[in-house]
């Protein structure tokens, strides 16, 4: 069992990482449950008795409560709490919110602790312009504007779309014009020209994907975004609605067993790109070396007609943001391309 300090830190380590991605309600609300926790009631003591890392680098319970209890004002629920939530907490006291909480626990404790057993998915869409930028760098230095992707730790599949989106990098457009999904990340130095791109096949994977063809499964990824950040819940809601009319199915899988299937696959005249965003910080150590052993020895044997290309956007202790990283074959060579914001608000090529 963690300590009660570390309890107490997670939730403030929470809060200021939601103040600085622009949620001053959830910067509140976890700060708030920072100072009074309660001490009794089913879901109280399951949070207090975590056998787990409860911080935001572990398990990231902050984040599986926040869920439950936005996943209940998402439908309507909880009155009570509904009430307090985003249109509606400008006016709310502290002390109402609080009790809100504590009432919707105590009236829907089956549900959230159902709930807390689940790692929070977000499956940031705006993640997506950030790796756009990294694909014309990888057309660019290959000479190929043909691409497979592989996504690792996929969970709903909504960047296995990229290329269905529609972009503004700084003065430059790029996608479809009708896109139902716009991105705009605010850019800062000079981007790869855009180039045009096509993709050859795509696949994907995930511990635990997220069923999109199941309504329930949509507002379970929904209840895990920010209740006051209105456009970033709209822009996935567009998302979903793209990704749950396609055939594509994300494989149930280990990321490194099925990377080392699709790592045997062989394609001419097409980059293979491997890619994940923020996802291989919460593979175990051991399962990290694997696959990074599996991408290097194929990409030994990666030629100029069929290179092997690995971008991600992970946290590397940096700041701000995260990086992101391209590793090309043949040559092996890594490069950090940029710095992104881990919600894809912005982007600063490198």
């Amino acid at each position: 069992m963690m300590t009660q300090n570390a309890l107490v830190e997670a939730f403030h380590t929470q809060s200021k990482a939601c103040a600085n991605l622009d949620s001053p309600f959830m910067e509140r609300l976890c700060g708030l449950l920072a100072e009074r926790l309660p001490e009794e009631g089913p879901v109280w003591e399951m949070i207090r008795r975590w056998p787990g890392d409860v911080s935001p680098y572990g398990d990231s319970v902050p984040l599986r409560l926040a869920g439950a209890f936005h996943g209940l004002v998402r439908s309507g629920t909880v009155s009570a709490l509904s009430a307090v939530y985003p249109p509606n907490d400008a006016k709310v006291s502290d002390n109402d919110l609080f009790d809100a909480l504590c009432q919707a626990a105590e009236l829907e404790e089956v549900y959230i602790l159902e709930r807390l057993k689940s790692a929070p998915q977000t499956n940031e869409v705006r993640r997506a312009g950030m790796l756009l930028p990294g694909f014309f760098e990888i057309a660019r230095r290959t000479g190929m504007n043909e691409l497979v992707t592989s996504e690792l730790g996929a969970s709903a599949g909504l960047n296995l779309y990229w290329d269905h989106y529609g972009y503004r990098l700084g003065d430059n457009r790029w996608g479809e014009d009708d896109a139902h999904v716009l991105l705009e990340p605010d850019c800062e130095g000079a981007l790869p020209d855009p180039m045009d791109l096509s993709v050859r096949s795509r696949a994907a994977c995930d511990l635990n994907p997220i069923n999109l063809k199941d309504p329930k499964e949509q507002e379970k990824l929904l209840s895990y975004l920010w209740p006051d950040q209105t456009e970033r819940i709209r822009k996935t809601e567009a998302a979903i609605a793209y990704a749950a009319a396609q055939d594509e199915a994300i494989a149930r899988s280990d990321a490194v067993d099925w990377l080392a299937k699709r790592l045997g696959e062989r394609h001419e005249r097409a980059v293979h790109v491997i890619y994940h965003t923020i996802a291989w910080q919460y593979f175990p150590e051991d399962k990290q070396k694997e696959g990074k052993t599996l991408l290097e020895a194929a990409g030994m044997q990666a030629t100029d007609k069929t290179p092997l290309a690995w971008l991600r956007l992970e946290a590397d202790g940096q700041r701000p943001g995260a990086a992101l990283t391209l590793t090309l074959w043949p040559g092996g060579e890594s490069t950090v391309l940029a710095r992104g914001d881990f919600h894809g608000r912005w982007i600063k090529w490198i």
